[in-house]
């Protein structure tokens, strides 16, 4: 493919991502990857051209573009080489006379006074950075610097005891640690929700929006003995954990879940665990880095839900932790009312209740708990707190 070709097929692809972000559709990754099996001609050079285009596209732009040739022609904006392959052969057409290019911009302006207070404009270019790969090594089998010099240009993650950081394009799932389970992918943001639950020896543990079970996974490494039980209403993201967990050599059963019946089917765990974690479904505003179309998938109304998703997940996990037990709260969220704001509102409505330090010495105090950020703490952008009932 010719630069301007490689110009175009990047319009191609960010009008199917923006058509996707509208609709909810497959995240970019994927539409890059179907993109390119349809056309098999373009070489690996082209591919990662194209891709790179398109993700440069996707990070300088706040809101949603009207259409992938006003995203392409933004970035000409800022780069004069780029306006050049514009009437090329195989390239895009020409611009007209008085066509608008998509507006530069990181945080979407209706999203500003939703910021936390601490995520000031001089940390918004590190939310769209790219981000390095962490790896969290199973401790239950091997220590961390048995296994470091396995992974050239790895290094200890600087918050996580349990992880190493590698660069951005770095590779691992042919890697025989990973094969064989002594590594799964977890940013370091991830690896301290977990260390955050503190599990001890044979602890009850519910992870009640498990996902693919990375948190489960971390906690049983901790604490080996813990019986640990991971729900989800995702049967699709849930049914990943048994592989998951049979190549790590963790015993954790998995149950799905089937709103609004969930406490009910928990019947047997009311009242009687000892830690149950929260990682509730959020706007994703912290994993901006890894997902920075995120920014146009987001609404008022969506956010309006997730809010109300998590008041009632917080509700749900109140009544199944023990007296004397510790909920954790966490959001990959940088928005006051995802964090501090919705733990503010929980106590008001268990005033007894106490909120916790953790063992997460990182992050700021935002209210009654713990925002990390790309900027400060080179993280995913995370909120975490930890609960105690009385």
């Amino acid at each position: 493919m010719t630069p301007a070709a490689r110009l175009q097929a990047a319009v191609e692809v960010l009008d199917e991502v923006i058509a996707s972000s509208r609709e909810d559709g497959p995240p970019a990754d994927t539409i890059v990857t179907r993109y390119f099996k349809q056309r098999r001609y373009a070489g690996a050079k082209d591919r990662r051209a194209v891709r790179e285009l398109a993700f440069r596209a996707i990070r300088r732009h706040a809101e949603r573009p009207k259409s992938g040739r006003a995203a392409v022609l933004g970035l000409a904006d800022d780069d004069p080489a780029l306006r050049d392959l514009f009437g090329e052969p195989r390239g895009p057409e020409a611009p007209r006379e008085g066509e608008a290019a998509a507006r530069a911009g990181m945080v979407p302006p209706w999203l500003v006074p939703e910021l936390s207070p601490l995520v000031t404009e001089d940390e918004w270019p590190a939310l769209l950075e790219r981000a390095p790969l962490d790896l969290r090594v199973n401790v239950a089998r091997v220590q961390r610097d048995s296994l470091l010099p396995d992974f050239p240009g790895g290094e200890p993650t600087r918050l996580s005891p349990w992880g190493i950081r590698l660069p951005a394009d770095t590779r691992i799932d042919d890697h025989p640690a990973f094969a064989s389970g002594l590594v799964e992918v977890q940013d370091e943001g991830s690896q301290l929700i977990a260390l955050a639950c503190e599990p001890t020896a044979g602890e009850r543990v519910l992870d009640l929006c498990a996902g693919a079970g990375g948190k489960s996974l971390a906690i049983a490494a901790a604490a080996p003995s813990a019986e640990i039980l991971a729900t989800d209403a995702n049967r699709g993201r849930l049914a990943r954990l048994p592989s998951r967990a049979e190549r790590a050599g963790a015993n954790i059963p998995i149950r799905l879940l089937n709103p609004p019946n969930e406490l009910a089917e928990l019947a047997d765990w009311r009242d009687s665990a000892d830690v149950v974690l929260v990682d509730a479904p959020c706007s994703g505003s912290g994993t901006w880095r890894r997902n920075p179309e995120g920014r146009w998938r987001l609404t008022p109304e969506r956010l309006d839900r997730l809010v109300a998703a998590q008041e009632r997940l917080l509700e749900i996990a109140a009544v199944l932790v023990r007296p004397g037990g510790r909920l954790v709260y966490a959001v990959c969220s940088l928005l006051s009312r995802e964090g501090a704001g919705q733990i503010e509102r929980f106590l008001s409505r268990y005033s007894s209740w106490q909120a916790q330090e953790t063992r997460v010495g990182a992050g700021r105090c935002d209210g009654d708990g713990r925002l990390l950020t790309p900027g400060r703490d080179g993280t995913d952008g995370f909120f975490i707190a930890r609960l105690t009932r009385p």
